[in-house]
């Protein structure tokens, strides 16, 4: 078994050689964007789910299928402590020059780019990361109140126009969305809101944790019908068994049922785990068909890499009080877990222990399904824990 031919990838966002299991959502996506770009109402969407789904993979495939039938896309990632308009004005100047070069557009896209020059010199005030070049001096009036919610709007307005003059859509990805401020994101749902009472070819795809939904309903409460929120999961087993055996048949390798059964069951069908076990069994392998012993030898390295990587780079930045309070969380399971049975696991106060919990979900470790109740946003993160804190002295 050639380490070099190896096909699996594991990695933050790394295609997998096989997209399993996602043709019907990207098919769903693709008529959105073709609608958008017509003039026909279509919605824009979040893909929702935890840790290790695919939804950046997903996010950036869908971009390239856009950007493959001729509609302008700007991809972001929203990380924590940068502000949206930051992370927007950079992006959305590059593609109103994009524009500016079709004749039909260039007025448009000119005067969405004297926008941007207006937005980005009021807002500096406010938002002090703002960083973007002004190709034409601003136009009085547009796009510069220095309110985020209104200038926004006016800016995604000429993007708007600017597109449809030219006879295409702009797509706007956002990735780890859940991480913008409420403020914020009320913004950008206002400023998709306009766009589609004008019936302006501007579709936003976003990607983010389980909350991202709530978030967005409390910022604006129309968001849950001016979105989609497809939720991404794990693959389902057929989705499962091709993510693993169709890289392997175009390598020419086989697998035993026993070991690909294995591999299914201990990945619970989550994306970035199925390529994890699969880089690993490669490895382990010593011909083909590979069998159930390099499966079993693969899941614990594959354990092991996950520890030192995947688990313990959001295990490090927690503190003391968080990382007790995930191990109470562990200490009952996957979870969805009660508040009060959480802090009963170590005798404290539930209302003691809401700072940290509020904290968690800030940090993206835990979101709440239901009031009350905390869960895991990493597939099998509470086995993690419990590996990593073992014992209870913890309590």
């Amino acid at each position: 078994m050639d380490p070099i031919r190896n096909p699996f990838s594991p990695g933050a966002g790394t295609p997998p050689p096989e997209l399993a299991g996602r043709a019907e959502l990207r098919e769903s996506l693709r008529i959105a964007l073709e609608r958008a770009r017509i003039g026909r109402p279509a919605k824009s969407a979040m893909l929702v789910g935890l840790r290790g789904v695919g939804k950046t993979v997903l996010l950036d495939r869908v971009r390239e299928d856009a950007e493959a039938a001729g509609i302008h896309t700007i991809r972001v990632e929203a990380p924590e402590r940068r502000s949206l308009p930051a992370l927007l004005a950079p992006q959305l100047r590059q593609a109103l020059l994009r524009l500016s070069q079709i004749a039909a557009a260039k007025d448009y896209a000119v005067r969405g780019l004297r926008a941007l020059a207006g937005f980005a010199g009021k807002l500096k005030l406010t938002f002090g990361d703002i960083e973007v070049g002004i190709d034409y001096d601003p136009e009085p009036g547009l796009a510069d109140n220095g309110d985020l919610e209104h200038d926004l709007q006016a800016l995604f307005e000429q993007v708007g126009l600017a597109a449809k003059s030219a006879g295409t859509a702009l797509a706007i990805f956002i990735d780890e969305l859940q991480y913008v401020e409420e403020p914020q994101l009320a913004a950008l749902i206002t400023a998709m809101h306009r766009t589609g009472q004008r019936q302006l070819p501007v579709i936003l795809v976003g990607a983010g944790l389980p909350q991202l939904r709530g978030r967005m309903g409390n910022a604006k409460s129309y968001a849950e019908r001016l979105f989609d929120f497809p939720a991404i999961g794990p693959l389902p087993p057929p989705a499962a068994r091709l993510a693993i055996e169709k890289p392997l048949e175009n390598e020419g390798v086989g697998i035993t049922d026993q070991a690909l059964s294995q591999i299914l069951q201990v990945t619970q069908g989550y994306a970035y785990f199925l390529q994890q076990w699969g880089s690993h069994t490669w490895r382990a392998a010593q011909a083909s068909p590979i069998d159930v012993d390099a499966v079993s030898i693969a899941s614990v390295t594959a354990v092991a890499a996950l520890d030192e990587s995947f688990f313990r780079v959001r295990f490090d930045r927690l503190t003391p009080k968080e990382k007790k309070y995930l191990r109470a969380m562990a200490e009952l399971g996957a979870g969805p877990h009660r508040s009060g049975d959480i802090a009963a696991c170590f005798s404290a106060d539930v209302s003691s222990l809401a700072p940290t919990r509020s904290s968690l979900i800030a940090k993206g470790m835990v979101w709440s399904p239901n009031h009350g109740d905390a869960v895991f946003t990493v597939p099998m993160f509470d086995e993690f824990m419990r590996r990593i804190i073992p014992g209870n002295d913890w309590r």
